[in-house]
């Protein structure tokens, strides 16, 4: 039976217009886009758009610190966020920019609907500010202790370790992530936009089916905790849309943010005659919106968001489809170990195809992390992609090629064989619909097993040898050459570039529902290799050009030093936040006794008093210190919260700080006279 077509506005969320696209990104584009190609390939008309998400203060400093414009590095962030889903074969029907007039309008129109219905609330509020910027502060950047659990280095808005939310002033020992400066208390007028209005409807559009089990289940526990009125300004400086009727007020981002959804369709409508903006937003629509998110930004999109829409009279999504993070050989993506790979560098080395089809196999329908081992990523491409289904048209076109010039047989050689492939387009349909990609993956390698289990059978190469079997030998390499076009085509919404090259040679355009008139009497083309074999010394290269890529940015970024100066030898290592910083405990010791370590040439073994407490720390100064004594009562500087280190000569509780660059240049650091052992050097 025949779906009936649907009309479908399909979105990802928006990337931020401050950083690269990497592979823990491109998961959540490569499910959306297999998700719409399937639905394409089934007839439904799908509108597939994104948009960089372009404002906000990070934006804002971020531009500063380069020396650009803000426009001007949105506008060149987007064109490089474009080339690297292009180049994963991402199907976008429009990429756009929250930075737009089609964005500012609506959020202007959205915010005058709000007010105009009581939505909007008005209240002078107490914000933490930072002196030496002269800026409030956004929640994320301020970072402190978590008033709910105490754990330390949580941002101003929620707590990673207890999930709690709270109000930036709320924190314990708060400071600002820009310049680490302890944040002053301020007055501000600010919008708030009233979201406990909404929770009965709320509780029931999240457990209507529009959310995940597991996703409804987290938005109750916001429930339980009772909805807040959600802070909806930001105060100059600002890099945003300005509030109409109050100078110095801006959108805060997560209010023009998602309605860049909306902005970015409008773009496409007013680019094309044949779409309707109202037929798809409207209050009331009967076309289908889905939203691809990850999982840290659920709150914003199944709360926030769909009350903004109710409360302005446009419509809600259909469906939120989360997913969970990224983690590359079993951890997260690390810069230094160059897992921490950017789309752009993953396409300088390896097919895109490649990536799309490991997360394939992997992804299911529910939030779990995935992982990409890279060793197994070789492996099973290599099983499946190129063993099992290339391979089985390479063992079958030469024969068709070389003995009957491209045609085939005029009738199959297992009917029953082949309906066993048909047959199972409804159950891996129902896989890819209900995004459950790695299901679907297993089904289709199940049938890829029995297709070449097929060849090895009729062995074609034992019946080329023997006279009289031509029409045998022709009918059993179509089969194989059928079976093959039947997995292309269940693999269609995962590999594009490889099903562009298999369309090629098998000299027609594949569909859902052409499978079941096999190909017969056709004459296809002459096989060229379809795919390479990952090769893991590519893979090597890979992450050794991601540490390289890393090494390349912070000399771009870093201050250039004068040629044959100390930093020219030596330069400033990468840039680390405050909250780095506060994490190492450095402080005075005094040098109780010092003494050469017998059996070692670098090291001196040095008793340290803390204020009361003594340490035992094993120092490689000795060459700049024949004498040890001369060190006895000297005050200098420790790492205190070092990890102890067992060695062959001892244990070693902490590391003395000293600067040079080794040997006999080594100088140890002395406080100024007054500093007492024990006392923190901040």
């Amino acid at each position: 039976m025949a779906q009936v077509a649907k009309k479908m506005l399909v979105t990802c969320a928006l990337p931020y217009a401050n950083g690269s696209i990497h592979l823990g990104h491109i998961l959540e584009h490569i499910q959306a886009d297999i998700w719409v190609r399937y639905q394409r390939m089934r007839g439904h008309q799908v509108h597939f758009i994104c948009a960089d998400d372009a404002h906000g203060t990070p934006i804002m400093l971020k531009a500063q610190q380069l020396g650009v414009t803000p426009e001007s590095m949105i506008e060149e962030m987007s064109h490089e966020h474009q080339k690297d889903f292009a180049g994963f074969s991402i199907s976008y029907d429009n990429y756009h920019s929250t930075h737009s007039e089609e964005n500012r309008e609506l959020s202007e129109l959205i915010y005058s609907r709000l007010k105009a219905n009581g939505f909007i609330k008005t209240r002078t509020i107490s914000q933490l500010y930072d002196p030496e910027k002269s800026m409030f502060l956004p929640d994320r950047f301020v970072k402190g202790t978590c008033p709910k659990c105490k754990a330390p280095d949580q941002y101003g808005d929620n707590c990673e370790v207890c999930g709690a939310t709270y109000s930036p002033t709320e924190l314990i020992d708060p400071r600002s992530v820009v310049s680490g400066a302890t944040p002053e208390m301020r007055e501000t007028e600010h919008f708030f936009f009233d979201l406990p209005s909404f929770q009965t409807m709320l509780q029931a559009w999240t457990r209507s089916g529009a959310l995940q089990e597991q996703v409804a289940n987290k938005m109750q526990e916001w429930f339980d905790a009772g909805l807040q009125q959600w802070d909806i300004t930001r105060d100059a400086p600002y890099f945003g849309f300005e509030i109409p009727d109050a100078p110095g007020k801006f959108f805060y981002v997560w209010l023009d943010a998602p309605i860049g959804y909306m902005g970015s369709f409008k773009n496409l409508c007013n680019k094309r005659d044949d779409l309707c903006f109202d037929e798809y937003w409207k209050e009331g629509s009967e076309t289908e919106l889905y939203h691809f998110i990850g999982k840290d930004i659920v709150y914003f999109h199944s709360l926030f968001w769909p009350a903004v829409l109710e409360g302005s009279q446009f419509r809600k999504p259909t469906n939120l489809f989360v997913h969970g993070y990224v983690t590359v050989n079993g951890a997260k993506m690390s810069k230094s170990r160059g897992t921490f790979i950017q789309a752009s560098t993953y396409l300088k080395h390896l097919d895109p195809d490649c990536l799309r089809y490991y997360y394939a196999a992997k992804l299911s329908s529910r939030i779990d992390d995935i992982d990409l081992n890279l060793e197994d990523f070789v492996q099973r491409v290599n099983a499946d992609i190129v063993n099992k289904v290339v391979n089985l048209a390479s063992r079958n076109a030469g024969f068709i090629t070389k003995r009957f010039n491209g045609q085939l047989s005029h009738k199959l050689a297992d009917t029953e064989l082949y309906k066993t492939f048909t047959h199972a387009a409804k159950s891996i349909s129902e896989c890819y619909e209900q995004r459950e990609f790695s299901k679907a993956i297993r089904e289709i390698m199940a049938l890829a097993d029995i297709a070449n289990r097929y060849v090895d059978e009729q062995a074609p190469w034992v019946v080329a040898k023997e006279e009289g079997r031509d029409d045998d030998l022709q009918s059993i390499c179509s089969m194989g050459i059928n079976m093959f076009r039947v997995l292309m085509t269940f693999l269609k919404p995962v590999l594009p570039a490889l099903t562009d090259r298999a369309e090629a040679f098998l000299n027609q355009e594949l569909s859902w529902d052409g499978i079941h008139q096999p190909l017969l009497d056709h004459k296809v083309n002459s096989f060229k290799a379809l795919f390479n074999r990952i090769d893991a010394d590519k893979v090597a290269d890979m992450v050794e050009s991601s540490k390289a890529d890393l090494k390349a940015t912070q000399a771009l970024s870093a201050p250039k030093a004068a040629a044959g100066s100390v930093l020219a030898e030596e330069p400033i290592a990468e840039t680390i936040t405050f909250d780095d910083f506060a994490k190492v405990d450095l402080r005075v010791a005094l040098i109780q006794q010092a003494e050469a370590v017998e059996g070692s040439d670098k090291l001196l073994k040095l008793t340290l008093d803390l204020g009361g407490e003594i340490r035992q720390v094993f120092s490689g100064i000795k060459s700049a210190y024949p004498d040890p004594k001369a060190l006895e009562g000297r005050l200098t500087v420790m790492v205190a919260n070092l990890a102890p280190r067992k060695m062959r000569f001892g244990v070693s509780e902490g590391m003395v700080m000293a600067a040079g660059p080794g040997g006999s240049d080594i100088f140890l650091l002395t406080p100024d006279s007054g500093a007492q052992p024990g006392m923190s050097v901040k």
